[in-house]
This record gives C-alpha cells, sequence and structure tokens, in this order.
C-alpha cells in the first residue's frame, strides 16, 4: 500500500520568485533558499507528487495563486548548506485566497500557517486544502474542469 499524498504550502515574496515567474520558466523551479531548519525539515518530508500551494507573501498580496507538485524529492546542491525539492505547476487558482479571508473562515483556525507566520514550507492538512480549494473555486488542473465539460 502507497503512502498517502501530502499537502504543503510553499511562500515566496513575489518579487523575489512569483507564479508568473514560474510560469514562464516553463512551469518548472528549484525550491531553494530555505534557511529556516524547521521548513527545511518539512521540504525534507516531500514526497513525489505531494502537492503545494503557490502562496505569494509580502507587504502587497498575502494570497494562495496557484498549485505546484514535487517532481524531485528533497536533495542538496553541492556548496549549499540547506537542501531543495524541484516543483512544477500544475495550476493558477480559478481565484486567488488571500490572507484575510482565509483567517475569517473558521475551518482554517488552527492552521499552521496562522500560528506560525513567518515559515516558508507549511504542512496542509487533507482538510484545510479542500477548504482553500474551495475558497479559491478550486486550481486549473484539478479535474473539475472535465467534469464541468461533461456536465454540459
Amino acid at each position: 500500500m502507497g503512502k498517502e499524498r501530502q499537502y504543503w504550502l510553499l511562500k515566496t515574496e513575489p518579487s523575489e520568485w512569483s507564479w508568473d515567474d514560474q510560469a514562464a520558466n516553463g512551469g518548472l523551479s528549484q525550491w531553494d533558499g530555505v534557511k529556516n531548519s524547521q521548513a527545511q525539515k518539512h521540504m525534507k518530508s516531500m514526497k513525489l507528487n505531494d502537492l503545494c500551494f503557490f502562496y505569494h507573501s509580502g507587504a502587497r498580496a498575502r494570497c494562495v495563486v496557484g498549485v505546484v507538485t514535487v517532481i524531485q524529492e528533497w536533495y542538496k546542491i553541492d556548496g549549499q548548506g540547506e537542501g531543495v525539492v524541484d516543483v512544477k505547476e500544475v495550476g493558477t487558482m480559478r481565484r486567488m485566497v488571500d490572507l484575510k479571508e482565509m483567517k475569517k473562515d473558521d475551518g482554517l483556525k488552527d492552521w499552521g500557517l496562522f500560528r506560525q507566520p513567518r515559515l516558508s514550507v507549511v504542512p496542509v492538512s487533507e482538510s484545510v486544502w479542500e477548504r482553500v480549494c474551495n475558497l479559491g473555486g478550486g486550481f486549473h488542473g484539478d479535474g473539475r474542469e472535465e467534469e464541468e465539460e461533461e456536465e454540459e
């Protein structure tokens, strides 16, 4: 029996690496620059095909903008102290989900994103994943498009 899929949230400052940068790079990126030991520990726990919310942090926009999947598990790059994971774009959220909106949702009140707001890699439970996806109307590539087209 295979291991269950895990869910994560990856934070990035749009001025450093944005969703547009991710898309312009063929949807691929090496998720690096994570220095915090707890965030590194979370990255080491990521497995192939885990899904991650791509979250813009910073003063202007704090929101979930898209979803990526892990395509290469944690590894070290020569000469760097911290490790990285490789991720690939799955799709854009149908509607961005703002931090303020998430904080108001009772179904998300115990999420680690709110308890440790400076942590750049945050685990996401399946129930929180589903709730955030519902708030955003899902994401392109989640299979909902196919369902909608079949119903028409």
